[in-house]
């Protein structure tokens, strides 16, 4: 290290001394930038990132740029065939890129639809020619599982996962399943893919493969199946091959709670007395979408002192459920409506301390306890279908089971 620094004095002074010596200058050449993007090099570029604002057509943005003698006329004419200029949307983003010499000219412009979609408008030729692009989508299976520890939501934003994939599950599982019944504790098991754009930018859940939930002491999977290869429509089933889409919902809210039972002697939170209390009341934000539990043709709708805001389904001779208290109703009498259509908002509207929605239930014609209810069940596999769903889903219930300890 002394010598080091020994050398060093004996230069500087050798150069200090030398008036002849000469000083060298290095030129310092930044690389050339290697981003590549929708094809294009944007080191070759002036690169503009911009989005649609109110207001903005493909006429008004071009026209703010250099484009030389060409007219936007022109240029739609030339692009019809590939690009509809008319398709461009509020908010979504585009790309311009300019020459880099002093005339700043518009060469490219890029606009995308979507996360996967992009059309391109090139200008550097004498005819302004347009393409569509589709980005390299890859999947990449995961298997998440274990112990809840909070809400299904949570669980899931502590794995990475997108929050739709909740939705999609309560889905599948809403006729099996009240979620808001699931405990801390209860094991589960999930397979699922997730998509890619670029290999690198993460798009969401494609399908979800298979799945279970310990469900009051009982483990209830979930495997798609198409049973029809013609019309490819998927279902889902248990392990055993029977359908988990049943007559009914289990609750005609997602992600609420009961806060009142079915009971013939309740003291009203309004009118201070007992009296009986025949629906099950589910508290939610003002706002949240009511479903139908099933399908049927809407009996009734209207306003009553104490039902404020409600709607009445008949599903079949045997049924009909009614649900109250509603901030909107949004289907009309006669209407034919479909199991999990979304009827009304959920309010405060008539005899209600709070927003929440009084979910009702009639069996001949007499009101009943729907949580109590051995309600009707759909389809389950048969001959050759179940034969080919247990093969199917051997290996996958292998990996679930492995994840839950099974």
């Amino acid at each position: 290290m002394k010598k080091v620094f020994v050398i060093i004095i004996i230069l500087f002074s050798i150069i200090s001394c030398d008036k002849k010596a000469e000083i060298v200058e290095i030129k310092i050449t930044k690389p050339k930038s290697k981003k590549v993007e929708f094809g294009f090099n944007y080191g070759d570029f002036n690169v503009i990132h911009d989005t649609i604002k109110k207001g903005d057509s493909f006429g008004t943005i071009i026209q703010g740029q250099n484009i030389g003698n060409k007219r936007v006329y022109d240029i739609v004419s030339q692009v019809k065939d590939s690009f509809n200029v008319r398709a461009i949307r509020y908010n979504k983003p585009y790309t311009l890129l300019r020459s880099k010499n002093k005339t700043n000219k518009l060469q490219v412009f890029i606009y995308q639809p979507d996360a996967l979609t992009y059309y391109v408008i090139d200008f550097r030729d004498s005819l302004a020619k347009a393409y569509k692009k589709v980005k390299p989508v890859t999947f990449k299976r995961k298997i998440i599982g274990g112990v809840l520890k909070s809400s299904l939501s949570e669980t899931l934003g502590n794995n990475s996962v997108e929050a739709a994939l909740a939705s999609r599950i309560t889905k599948v599982f809403s006729w099996s399943i009240d979620f808001f019944k699931l405990k801390k504790g209860d094991r589960y098991g999930l397979i699922f893919t997730e998509r890619f754009i670029n290999g690198k930018t993460y798009d969401g859940v494609e399908d979800l493969q298979a799945a279970f939930f310990e469900y009051k002491g009982k483990i209830i999977y979930a495997f798609p199946f198409e049973k029809d290869t013609l019309s490819g429509k998927i279902e889902y089933y248990d392990d055993e091959g029977k359908t988990l889409k049943n007559f009914f919902l289990k609750t005609p809210i997602k992600f609420s709670r009961i806060t009142s039972r079915f009971t013939m002697n309740r003291f009203h939170p309004v009118q201070h007395r007992w009296k009986a209390h025949k629906g099950t009341d589910y508290a939610a934000p003002r706002g949240t979408p009511i479903s139908t539990t099933a399908s049927g043709v809407v009996e009734q709708t209207g306003y009553t002192a104490g039902n404020g805001n409600f709607v009445k389904v008949k599903h079949n001779g045997t049924y009909s459920t009614q649900y109250l208290h509603m901030s909107k109703i949004l289907v009309r009498r006669g209407q034919r409506v479909t199991q999990g259509q979304t009827i009304g908002l959920v309010g405060s509207t008539g005899l209600a301390s709070g927003p929440h929605v009084c979910y009702r239930f009639w069996k001949n014609g007499v009101q009943v306890d729907a949580l109590r209810l051995n309600l009707p069940t759909g389809e389950s596999l048969t001959g050759n279908d179940k034969q080919r769903f247990a093969k199917q889903i051997e290996p996958l219930k292998r990996e679930l089971d492995s994840i839950g300890n099974l």
